[in-house]
């Protein structure tokens, strides 16, 4: 099955993926690699649960924000292939989550991202991740991710 069949069998559309918010670019491809600059929780112009993991969002709120940041890697990965059966496999998540202090489930927030990896992608989902706490984040979002992922051609 095709990574789009997988993800019309999810019920899964795309979003367009969301432009930088500074002076950076969105992705970039060197050799065979394209990485992604960090993913915000967006969806529709909004930022998804707003706020620290242990204080304004729980567990189960950051994981769907990491899903949907995930979401927003993965229209990254099409702006820069054109077709996502070029990924060849998901080689890194690096994902970092906004807490309050003592918080320490970072890696739960964060299978909401790696789940959805997988679910779409299969074995070429599986990955190496990066699970970081920070005490704050741009635009106080909850989540944020970056991929790396090897290409073909």
């Amino acid at each position: 099955m095709t990574v789009e069949e997988n993800l019309q069998q999810l019920g899964i559309i795309l979003p367009e993926p969301p432009k930088g918010v500074g002076n950076y670019v969105t992705w970039v491809r060197t050799g065979n690699l394209i990485v992604t600059s960090g993913q915000l929780p967006w969806k529709d112009n909004l930022m998804l649960w707003p706020g620290r993991l242990g204080g304004e969002v729980n567990i189960e709120e950051g994981y769907w924000a990491a899903r949907q940041a995930a979401l927003n890697a993965i229209a990254q990965l099409k702006a820069a292939t054109g077709d996502l059966e070029k990924i060849l496999r998901i080689v890194r998540l690096e994902g970092f989550v906004h807490c309050a202090s003592g918080f320490r489930d970072q890696a739960k927030v964060l299978d909401g991202a790696s789940d959805l990896l997988v679910s779409v992608f299969g074995d070429r989902g599986k990955h190496t991740r990066l699970a970081l706490g920070i005490s704050d984040m741009p635009l106080n979002s909850c989540v944020q991710l970056g991929l790396w992922a090897e290409v073909s051609g």
